[in-house]
């Protein structure tokens, strides 16, 4: 796409190695992956592949069986909360259910992480804050003193970016941003979101089924299956690969599908 930009090959995120399992089941095994700084990565795969457990592998939330996990050059596994803190500081997440303060207002949910890093921030300038993070992510500022159970669905997952972008993050987390809403809805995320990191000069880790997302905005797809990354690349570089579960995922007829649209998006530009 004409607005993507460019990924720098410095690694924001480094993974090798890792190993997670629960019980007898082993959901990964020797896995490797390496996201470039600036780039939108979609990481794909089969239910129970363990999508979700590598996000929370990296962000701390999961304690692996064995590997590494560096993010921003900072080795992640083994420590303790006080000592990410730092690193914290410069991620961002969404997670799947949009994971908002239902007693909270959207101002005060976006006010939430910028309370835990800045207790003694100015109420003001607080304030301040979450509007400017409300709008950003393409809600109305009418929308800050509302509660999530009387926005649409569309609407939370911009609340959820707007506190996900609340204290500047330089890597953004996203958990299947686009699930759950209609295809204009969805269009108009991965809009925001290609947006938000032209802008922002973000890293974006996209956890998606969305084969229109992957499409329309990502720079590289990485592929889980076999209880690892078994490839990362293009979508075109994907599928030049003789391997059944990439070939039947993007050229079946959702895959070809999402492959027209962009190509008819494409030839009107």
């Amino acid at each position: 796409m004409s607005d993507r930009q460019p990924a720098r090959e410095e690694p924001v995120i480094e993974v090798k190695g890792l190993r997670n399992s629960f019980g007898e089941q082993v959901v990964h095994e020797e896995l490797d992956l390496t996201v470039r700084r600036g780039e939108i990565l979609g990481v794909v795969g089969g239910s129970g592949t363990g999508k979700s457990v590598l996000m929370r592998s990296i962000i701390g939330l999961q304690q692996p069986d064995a590997g590494e996990v560096r993010v921003f050059g900072e080795e992640i596994i083994g420590r303790d909360e006080e000592e990410l803190k730092d690193v914290r500081k410069r991620w961002g997440i969404l997670f799947q259910s949009g994971a908002l303060f239902s007693t909270l207002t959207v101002a005060e949910n976006v006010q939430v992480p910028v309370r835990e890093y800045y207790p003694a921030i100015d109420p003001k300038l607080l304030e301040e804050i979450a509007g400017y993070k409300i709008v950003m992510s393409g809600l109305s500022a009418e929308a800050g003193p509302k509660f999530p159970s009387e926005l649409s669905g569309g609407m939370r997952k911009r609340a959820g970016i707007a506190r996900a972008l609340a204290i500047d993050p330089e890597l953004l987390f996203l958990d299947e941003p686009t699930a759950g809403l209609d295809p204009i809805g969805a269009a108009a995320f991965d809009e925001l979101i290609v947006e938000l990191r032209n802008a922002l000069g973000l890293t974006v880790f996209l956890i998606t089924h969305d084969l229109d997302t992957l499409y329309a905005i990502c720079d590289r797809v990485a592929v889980l299956a076999d209880k690892k990354v078994i490839a990362v690349g293009t979508i075109e570089e994907l599928l030049a690969l003789d391997h059944e579960w990439i070939q039947e995922y993007f050229r079946g007829p959702r895959g070809r599908a999402a492959a027209a649209t962009t190509d008819a998006k494409g030839s009107e530009v």
